[in-house]
């Protein structure tokens, strides 16, 4: 099989590469002022796992990917275009940390930007919750 053939999974390295990306990039998030008040509470492990696997679904893994989809795991979370961006400015600075080749890196990027609309919010009324006691989540920006 030739370069043009092979997925972008199998190009970035498969399962370890996403594995090790998820990784700096998690370290990042859970660092994170303004990002760390959506996954307090959370499984680290389990976030990363799942991340994972969904990123391998998308990129051509091979892989059926069975977690909550991007509106149902997000729709109660206040997420702005400016937490997107900071998002995206951490994957990005993950992928480069790894040592991503940049066209790949911006090939993983667009497929994140694909599921922007689903969970980025103008407004908190745009949340959901599942259950009354269920609080909508918020965190500040920088």
């Amino acid at each position: 099989m030739n370069e043009t053939e092979k997925s972008l999974f199998e190009l970035v390295g498969g399962r370890p590469t996403l594995e090790k990306v998820h990784k700096i990039f998690y370290d990042k998030v859970y660092a994170h002022p303004s990002l760390l008040p959506f996954f307090e509470g959370t499984n680290r492990e389990v976030i990363e796992r799942q991340q994972t696997d969904f990123a391998a679904s998308q990129m051509g893994g091979n892989v059926i990917f069975s977690g909550k989809t991007p509106f149902s795991c997000h729709q109660r979370m206040f997420i702005t275009q400016e937490h997107f961006d900071l998002r995206n400015t951490l994957l990005r600075e993950s992928l480069r940390e790894f040592g991503v080749p940049d066209e790949l890196a911006e090939r993983w990027l667009r497929l994140g930007e694909a599921f922007a609309k689903k969970i980025v919010k103008s407004d908190i009324s745009e949340c959901q919750t599942r259950y009354k006691t269920e609080k909508i989540l918020t965190a500040p920006l920088p």
